[in-house]
């Protein structure tokens, strides 16, 4: 159906149902009313942004009406936008999710950002970095990095072998299939090495905070890519333990934090041979302020 295509008689328009999907999740408290009736009603219907504001008036079919309150009851619930549609844009691109895959957030761009100017300094115009990504889940990092970095070839680690089919299918959505490989396991075990980028995001949440999540985060997230043990650093122990061994010399490490985590997680790496490099980190600050990326380099 085109954008302006009509519907039945009598059916509601996409302009009155934004309206009303608008007032709806206002009254439930959702944060962004009128941005999550847009994202729901164009996934629904198909029409463009563009087509939404230059034809108001299109009506609605009876299936599109009836999908478009599953979703609104679905939101309602507590569900966010990305699962419904099952898409997230990321780095500007948009990458595939599903229930087995952590939702890529806005703050896991720094490590992205992070990550970039390790490879520049690692010289990236002129070699062909290999980079590992553990704890892949989606891939949005590890297939944004090497769409940033067209010589470069990543190997994209994960115990979810569901999780590493979308990191797959991401990969071949765009275009970087071809220098990515797969590993089902924990973190670098059964990996070869060297690697000049080790990045991850690894689960960071202490085991009894998890039940005070946001609600669209402990029912909707893999409790796999949350948990971080009792303290929440389980994850960062076993990076330390084995990044090592398996890093080039020189080469980076580069780990996502969850707020309040900076020193301790600092203090594992720095005990087991990791050290900041002059002019360069070792902390990157998402966008609220938060220390979320720190990067060391094998000394």
């Amino acid at each position: 159906m085109t954008d302006s295509a009509p519907g039945p008689e009598g059916a509601e328009r996409a302009g009155d149902a934004l309206i009303r999907l608008t007032r709806r999740f206002s009254a439930a408290g959702m944060e962004t009313p009128a941005l999550d009736a847009r994202v729901l009603l164009l996934h629904v219907t198909g029409m463009s942004h563009a087509g939404l504001v230059a034809h108001p008036e299109r009506a609605l079919s009876r299936k599109e009406a009836a999908r478009l309150e599953d979703c609104a009851a679905r939101r309602v619930s507590g569900e966010p936008v990305s699962r419904i549609t099952g898409r997230r844009e990321f780095y500007g691109r948009e990458f595939l999710i599903t229930p087995d895959v952590l939702d890529p957030r806005p703050d896991s761009e720094t490590l992205v950002e992070a990550a970039l100017e390790a490879a520049r300094r690692l010289g990236a115009n002129g070699r062909a970095l290999r980079i590992a990504d553990l704890g892949a889940g989606s891939g949005a990092i590890i297939v944004t990095l090497l769409a940033e970095l067209p010589g470069a070839r990543g190997l994209a680690v994960d115990i979810s072998r569901p999780a590493l089919d979308v990191t797959r299918a991401n990969a071949r959505a765009l275009g970087v299939a071809g220098r990515l490989a797969l590993h089902q396991g924990g973190w670098l075990e059964g990996v070869s090495g060297p690697f000049d980028m080790i990045v991850s995001n690894p689960p960071y949440i202490a085991s009894d905070e998890i039940a005070a999540l946001a609600r669209e985060v402990r029912e909707h997230d893999p409790l796999l890519a949350l948990d971080g043990g009792a303290d929440g650093l389980d994850a960062y122990r076993a990076l330390a333990g084995q990044a090592g061994a398996a890093l080039a010399a020189g080469g980076f490490l580069l780990v996502e934090a969850g707020a309040g985590q900076a020193e301790a997680i600092e203090s594992l790496f720095r005990s087991a041979g990791f050290a900041p490099e002059g002019g360069f980190g070792p902390w990157f600050r998402d966008l609220s302020g938060v220390r979320r990326v720190l990067a060391l380099r094998k000394k």
